[in-house]
């Protein structure tokens, strides 16, 4: 079973103040990339929140979001009195203005505003990460839901590339002797007397040389064994780019050695198969 790196998990916690909403999106990444934007006053924990999200998430480009909704009477923020005052005094003496006027223009200086730093209880930290638990679960879900839509759209190329694989070995039988009697034509048409040892063993250094007997086993082999890696417990797509590589070697293999037209198209169709197999698999945890 195989997972996309793609995916996207929310989950809100209603207390009685203030809402605090979990959002986590992710995208394909070479490894974890994580970034978490979470307010000051939730910043002691955000190491711990930060590994609970690696640690089930593993890889993937990251973005961990933590929102906070006053919805009571609650607030960290206070009006730093003397300050404001002082503000106001200078600005008076400055500008023309009402008390209103002078007040708008101070709370908007810097230091006019206090917020005061508190522990988080460990009551609500502990709900917050079962919050986080349950935004981790939505993701997942959707990374194994995006990933059976990829293993469908893998399983259907590979199967088109093997039967690519089974036309090219149809013709691999006539293209040998279409071979043979363009070499024959050739010694023909020089009018020359030749030693038929020596053409033998000239056309069978050639055939051999054409042979892709070799590749197609291999090609096949690779091929199965990226189903199987479809298959198994864990999701690994550096894996199956790995096969992917391997299967691209045998594939041009029989392209360098194919000497035949119609064997050259097929090859080009199972290349176009790979690429957006390759393309695809990029996407895989």
């Amino acid at each position: 079973m195989i997972k996309s790196m793609t995916g996207y998990g929310k989950s809100i916690l209603q207390l009685p103040s203030k809402n605090i909403t979990i959002e986590i999106k992710s995208l394909n990444s070479k490894n974890l990339d994580l970034h978490s934007r979470v307010p000051s006053s939730y910043r002691e924990k955000e190491l711990e929140m930060r590994k609970k999200v690696s640690m089930s998430l593993v890889r993937g480009k990251v973005d961990f979001n933590l929102y906070v909704e006053i919805t009571g009477e609650e607030t960290n923020t206070k009006i730093n009195e003397t300050i404001v005052n002082q503000y106001m005094k200078q600005l008076s003496n400055v500008v023309n203005g009402d008390d209103i006027e002078l007040l708008k223009m101070a709370v908007q200086m810097p230091d006019s505003l206090l917020t005061e730093r508190k522990e988080i209880e460990e009551t609500e930290f502990k709900n917050i990460s079962e919050t986080i638990d349950q935004a981790l679960i939505s993701i997942n879900k959707y990374r194994v839901d995006e990933g059976k839509i990829m293993e469908d759209d893998f399983i259907m190329r590979s199967q088109t590339i093997l039967e690519l694989l089974e036309k090219v070995i149809t013709i691999d039988s006539t293209r040998i002797e279409t071979v043979k009697e363009r070499l024959r034509k050739a010694i023909t048409e020089l009018k020359e007397a030749v030693d038929e040892n020596r053409f033998e063993q000239e056309l069978i250094y050639y055939l051999e040389k054409y042979d892709i007997t070799e590749e197609k086993i291999r090609l096949e082999n690779h091929l199965n064994y990226f189903n199987e890696a479809l298959q198994s417990e864990d999701s690994n797509g550096k894996k199956l780019g790995f096969i992917c590589q391997e299967i691209g070697r045998e594939i041009n293999t029989i392209g360098s050695k194919a000497n035949d037209a119609p064997m050259q198209q097929l090859v080009v169709q199972m290349k176009d198969e790979l690429e957006k197999i390759k393309e695809q698999a990029l996407n895989v945890l």
